[in-house]
C-alpha cells in the first residue's frame, strides 16, 4: 500500500513539473526604434513595435501585424538598465533588447 502511494506521489509530481510551463505568460514590451533595423531577414523601419519574447523564441509585431521572428536567449548583466534600449550591430542587425530597471537582456543569435 506505501508503495502504491509513493507511485501515484510520484507520477503526480512529475504531472505537475510538466505542466508548469505551460501556465508561463511570455514576455511583452513596446518598444521604439529610431532607425532602420534588422530582425532575422525582415527590415524594421522606424517605429513602435511589440515584442513578445517566449522562452527563446521572441515575435516582433507592428500594429497587428506579425512582421519579424527570431531566436535568442536571455543573459543577466551587472546593473539594472536605466532605460529600454535596442543594440544595434553590423549592417543594422538588431543584437540585443535591454528592458528599463531590469538586469536581463534578451540576445538575438544571429
Amino acid at each position: 500500500m506505501k508503495s502504491n502511494s509513493m507511485v501515484r506521489t510520484a507520477a503526480f509530481l512529475g504531472a505537475l513539473c510538466l505542466a508548469v510551463p505551460v501556465f508561463a505568460k511570455p514576455f511583452v514590451k513596446v518598444i521604439n526604434i529610431t532607425q532602420p533595423a534588422k530582425v532575422g531577414q525582415a527590415t524594421l523601419q522606424a517605429g513602435e513595435y511589440k515584442l513578445s519574447i517566449d522562452g527563446t523564441k521572441v515575435t516582433v509585431q507592428h500594429g497587428k501585424d506579425q512582421v519579424a521572428q527570431s531566436e535568442g536567449r536571455w543573459e543577466d548583466r551587472d546593473a539594472k538598465s536605466p532605460y529600454d534600449a535596442v543594440l544595434l550591430g553590423e549592417n543594422g542587425q538588431v543584437k540585443e533588447v535591454r528592458f528599463s530597471g531590469q538586469k536581463r537582456v534578451f540576445v538575438f543569435s544571429e
